[in-house]
């Protein structure tokens, strides 16, 4: 199982919306195939593990991340593939909470004689697909906000000028974190302070995520860098009262304008959410200001921090990591931390998620 998660990992950037997933054949401590899934749409990681075991798979046992889908999607059932090699147990690490399989394939594999066990690193395997096994069951992505401080918590100078806090290393490893999101959002005032591509400059096979713009009012400028440089699709999620003609602008420009609720003249934040949700989102990268940051941290929507800490200090004048009471973090747990270049970086999570 170790194994097959290792080969799930590696469709860590790819596999989107669909979920990572891979599966060892093997008979004993011999390995006879191995597979995993790369893109939607693509087959499953237990039709290459199968090719490869061929006809030895027969009275094998299958060891796979997730539950075998028992649907005909974009790809037939993978439960009916397995049922077919004539493997004789699946050992799965957890069950898929996707409303078309859902025990289903279990139920198929077991009516077919096949010993099905299910539990085998299930919090690993879980941990892999956490956004998508949010979006299913909560309605929601898995919330990373990115962030980069100095030691004293600052994140510019007071004047706002522009001033790389980390080195290159940290924001390369900041780059792998885009990658493996289905979306990545900002808010407005990121956007006109310092007009970002918020794109993946990587030389890596990825998807390329969707670039989300919270902006009430629509003051994105028709020649902002993400919507000259057309890599990825852009959102922008505005209120029902902004101007229509700079919505036409904007759509003119390539940009998708959706209007959502608001509240006290501000973006319905889990609105925004479920819309994303419905798209598919299953992780959804933050690389916003102070206040969009703050706003999803007081909402308590934020799943996770990814904080990089440069070994600096701006002093107290300086613009901080939140607007507002930091109460919230006290209640947050750190579970990684490790040296990134010159840079410290912190994972950190709810107290309740641990």
């Amino acid at each position: 199982m170790a194994e097959a998660l290792r080969l799930a990992a590696r469709g860590l950037y790819t596999t989107a919306p669909n979920p990572r997933v891979g599966c060892v054949v093997a008979r004993g401590a011999t390995v006879l195939g191995r597979g995993f899934h790369e893109r939607a749409g693509e087959p499953h990681a237990e039709v290459f593990a199968l090719r490869e075991a061929g006809a030895q798979a027969r009275g094998a046992t299958a060891y796979v991340t997730l539950e075998p889908c028992a649907h005909h999607g974009r790809t037939p059932p993978c439960a009916d593939a397995l049922v077919a090699a004539g493997v004789a147990r699946v050992v799965a690490a957890v069950g898929d909470p996707f409303d078309r399989v859902a025990g289903d394939g279990f139920a198929r594999l077991r009516a077919a004689g096949i010993a099905v066990d299910v539990g085998l690193m299930a919090a690993a395997a879980c941990e892999l697909n956490v956004g998508f096994f949010s979006r299913i069951e909560r309605g929601r992505p898995f919330v990373r906000v990115k962030l980069a401080s100095t030691l004293d918590g600052r994140t510019a100078p007071a004047d706002g000028s522009r001033l790389a806090i980390t080195s290159a290393v940290a924001q390369r490893d900041g780059h792998h974190w885009r990658a493996r999101a289905s979306a990545i959002l900002t808010g407005i005032g990121t956007v006109l302070a310092d007009d970002p591509l918020l794109t993946v400059r990587l030389d890596l096979a990825h998807v390329p995520p969707l670039r989300v713009i919270v902006d009430t009012q629509l003051r994105t400028p028709p020649t902002a860098c993400l919507l000259r440089e057309g890599v990825a699709p852009v959102l922008i999620a505005c209120g029902a009262d902004a101007d229509a003609s700079r919505q036409a602008d904007l759509v003119a420009h390539g940009a998708e304008v959706r209007a959502l609720p608001t509240h006290d003249g501000r973006i319905d934040l889990p609105a925004l959410l479920a819309l994303l949700a419905e798209r598919a989102v299953n992780e959804l990268h933050v690389e916003a200001g102070a206040q969009l940051a703050s706003a999803l941290l007081q909402l308590g929507l934020v799943d996770e921090l990814l904080l990089y800490q440069a070994q600096a200090f701006l002093g107290s004048a300086a613009r901080p990591l939140f607007d507002g009471s930091l109460a919230a973090l006290s209640h947050w747990t750190l579970i990684d931390e490790r040296r990134i270049g010159p840079d410290r970086r912190l994972l950190l999570r709810p107290r309740n998620q641990d």
